[in-house]
């Protein structure tokens, strides 16, 4: 922890010579896309993007969820959502991440909230069914791919999203991020196979 004390007190002499930049971004953002990644401590979206403050408005959540559009819940994720459509005008949302909750659920038996949150997911009918009878198998990097495709389907239930995209003022992406080799895989529109961005 000292050590994230210490950058952020050193921070303000750290981008002294970028003190337009920052005045700028001060008077308001439009970022080039909304980034919805998973919680995880080693998927950094801005280093593996290039993306300076102010270009991904980034919404991160335990799996990476978007759940499904339910116009009277209260969400925190479509709450994000709709202010990066409304507000901010974004033309491209990325999904992306790994998803290692769903596959290893041992790990999340003592969580409840988590496995409630992980539940929103949607891989399976019933809590006691394992992954491998859904057909998402046993390779975790399939898994977690499959995973993201669903995720789109979810945000293209929000008729928020719905209406942009078939106005053309909106394009959905998924990415998946391998931690290991940095590497980034992105499915293209209509197919289900990853492949280097």
């Amino acid at each position: 922890m000292q050590s994230l004390i210490e950058h952020a007190r050193t921070f303000p002499k750290t981008i002294a010579d970028q003190q337009e930049e920052f005045e700028r971004l001060a008077r308001g953002q439009k970022p080039q896309a909304l980034f919805i990644s998973c919680s995880d401590s080693r998927v950094i979206p801005s280093l593996f993007t290039g993306a300076r403050p102010g270009d991904i408005f980034e919404l991160r959540t335990a799996g990476n969820i978007v759940p499904r559009y339910r116009p009277h819940a209260a969400c925190g994720v479509a709450g994000s959502l709709e202010f990066a459509l409304q507000a901010l005008q974004v033309p491209d949302i990325i999904v992306c991440g790994a998803v290692q909750g769903l596959m290893r659920e041992q790990t999340v038996q003592l969580m409840p909230l988590l496995r409630r949150w992980l539940s929103s997911a949607e891989h399976r009918p019933t809590a006691n069914e394992p992954w491998q009878t859904q057909g998402l198998g046993e390779d975790p990097t399939v898994v977690a791919q499959q995973h993201v495709l669903t995720q789109l389907e979810h945000l293209r239930s929000y008729p928020g999203v719905a209406r942009r995209i078939a106005s053309g003022r909106l394009r959905l992406h998924a990415w998946f991020y391998t931690v290991e080799t940095g590497e980034v895989l992105a499915c293209a529109p209509g197919s289900r196979a990853f492949k280097p961005l």
